[in-house]
């Protein structure tokens, strides 16, 4: 479980920083959700070369979130895990924004559910 203030963070951000491995100078911002105190993030590109790619790659990351910097280790989720539809229903909740349905319409679809990291402390 990470720590209380990052929940926080996150219920009051639509935006996060991350990066993937250790060779990233940069933070990407990016869209988090919280589903039963876990902490998961969808890759809207599905790149080769992304936060994602590195995050599986290597295992290890950073987020960042006002002025704190955490490390993170990244799991790929399993597409086939239930707890898919509970991300994707968390991202339409978060994400309502007349300016964000139409992405997080999208990266609610079950194609997403193959790009989905689960980050642990």
């Amino acid at each position: 479980m990470f720590q209380e203030d990052l929940y926080d963070y996150l219920d009051k951000h639509t935006l996060i920083g991350i990066k993937g491995g250790v060779e990233r100078p940069t933070f990407l911002k990016i869209w988090m959700v919280e589903v039963d105190e876990r902490i998961f993030a969808r890759s809207w590109n599905k790149s080769e070369k992304s936060w994602f790619t590195e995050l599986q790659r290597t295992g290890i990351g950073e987020i960042k979130y006002g002025d704190k910097v955490l490390r993170v280790k990244g799991k790929k989720l399993d597409p086939n895990n239930p707890i898919n539809q509970k991300i994707s229903d968390a991202y339409l909740k978060k994400y309502d924004q007349p300016q964000n349905l139409k992405y997080s319409r999208g990266i609610s679809h079950p194609e997403y559910f193959d790009y989905t990291m689960e980050l642990f402390p």
